[in-house]
């Protein structure tokens, strides 16, 4: 019997978007031309069975392009790239829930897939009755199921709302029940998205915790998605590195790794424009447009004194439909180490309408330590929804330009941040 579990070869995913065009129609036979366009296009996409796209223009995207690898029995993959890079399209494939526009997928075993949140579960059942469901989707009998509901509900941590539906659990209670349910129904394949960052961090511990003990101890293939890249060497024996959907590594997870944060390095230059990535998301209520970094004199720069402040910028555009709309950003270390977060609620848009703004923020002197950075940026309404969203949208250094910490030499075997604190001495 053969030791590979998954096939991928020639793997393609394309999507047509759709946009508004710019054209300003003030005739009324023009709106009705544009209307009759339109209509007559999606009536053809209908009869000929293809994907229906709102908007006066259609592009098409192609979200992976001819990606191929194999991954053995009991080994932990982990997926890494950046937002938009194809890696949950790659998940959502392999889990069949969307077709390939062409190439192959084999797969050799029963899968378990936490894509996103609430993923399988049906919002007027109870939790007592989705752990069944979930487990009959994934092909279980109701007494295998039974044997181990009492481990799925320890672990999830949900025994007070076990008989309430699920429609009225938190986000983190649904991801606590969810990948409880798949990592113990004891599929050959588990397929766990970024999902577990709407958990509280004991439980993401826990999470990892888990996956290792399936993978290692039950010999079981988990396939994970991650931004933190101290996760993923840790957890992982084997990378997938993609981007613009193309694979461009595929190895030993360090070695992946590595070349993911060397290219990050040398692509960042303290800017970056969102313009493009804006454009595909018109109907969002929020979308971030640039971030940049700039030094004290207000110059964009990666490359930052310690000595000296810097800024980081956000330009955004959002709607009249944003109340209660928060943004913000995070800080972490070159190896996923959250350093910390800022965030700020959106200045209400209900007495102007949409608006394109921006916002900065001061990083103060002697706070970072010297070393490599990313930047996050984020904006959401908080336990409802994400409207934007970019991991390590930016790289930075701080260098040490001439204090008394550089005798150390190695700056991590001091801290992360290096805080001038008061001292009182007194002398008996």
């Amino acid at each position: 019997m053969t030791d590979t579990i998954i096939t991928v070869e020639n793997l393609s995913k394309s999507y047509l978007v759709g946009h508004q065009s710019s054209q300003s129609y003030r005739a009324l036979r023009d709106v009705i031309s544009r209307g009759a366009r339109n209509f007559a296009r999606k009536s053809l996409d209908f009869a000929c069975g293809r994907q229906i796209v709102q908007g006066d223009e259609v592009e098409e995207f192609w979200a992976l392009r001819e990606v191929s690898f194999e991954i053995k029995r009991g080994e932990v993959v982990g997926i890494i790239g950046r937002n938009g890079a194809g890696k949950s399209t790659l998940l959502k494939l392999l889990s069949r829930i969307t077709e390939p526009t062409s190439g192959r997928i084999q797969l050799r075993g029963r899968m378990a897939s936490l894509l996103e949140v609430g993923t399988g579960f049906h919002p007027e059942l109870t939790g007592r009755e989705n752990v069944f469901l979930n487990g009959a989707i994934l092909g279980m009998g109701r007494k295998e199921i039974a044997r181990k509901f009492d481990d799925i509900v320890a672990f999830a941590e949900v025994e007070r709302f076990l008989d309430t539906p699920v429609k009225h659990y938190s986000s983190g209670m649904y991801v606590r029940l969810a990948f409880a349910v798949a990592a113990h129904l004891e599929p050959e394949i588990l397929v766990v998205d970024e999902v577990l960052a709407v958990g509280d961090t004991e439980f993401q511990k826990k999470c990892l915790g888990k996956m290792d003990e399936v993978s290692r101890r039950e010999g079981r293939t988990v396939l994970f998605v991650s931004h933190n890249m101290s996760a993923i060497n840790s957890l992982c024996e084997k990378g997938i590195y993609l981007d613009l959907g193309r694979l461009q590594e595929l190895g030993e997870a360090k070695a992946v790794v590595s070349k993911y944060l060397t290219r990050a390095r040398t692509e960042s230059d303290g800017e970056r424009s969102l313009f493009q990535e804006a454009r595909g998301k018109h109907q969002k209520a929020f979308v971030f447009t640039s971030v940049s970094i700039l030094d004290h004199n207000r110059n964009v720069s990666s490359r930052l004194e310690v000595t000296h402040p810097f800024y980081i910028r956000m330009r955004y555009e959002y709607g009249d439909k944003t109340s209660g709309v928060e943004f913000g950003f995070r800080i972490e270390t070159f190896d996923g180490v959250a350093v910390f977060s800022s965030g700020h609620p959106l200045p209400d848009p209900d007495s102007h309408g949409g608006l394109k703004a921006q916002s900065e923020v001061e990083i103060p002197a002697m706070f970072l330590m010297p070393g490599q950075y990313f930047v996050t940026v984020g904006a959401h309404t908080p336990f409802v929804e994400v409207h934007d969203h970019h991991e390590h949208v930016l790289e930075f250094e701080i260098v040490d330009n001439g204090t008394r910490f550089a005798r150390y030499g190695n700056y991590r075997k001091i801290g992360i941040v290096m805080l001038d604190l008061p001292w009182k001495t007194t002398l008996d």
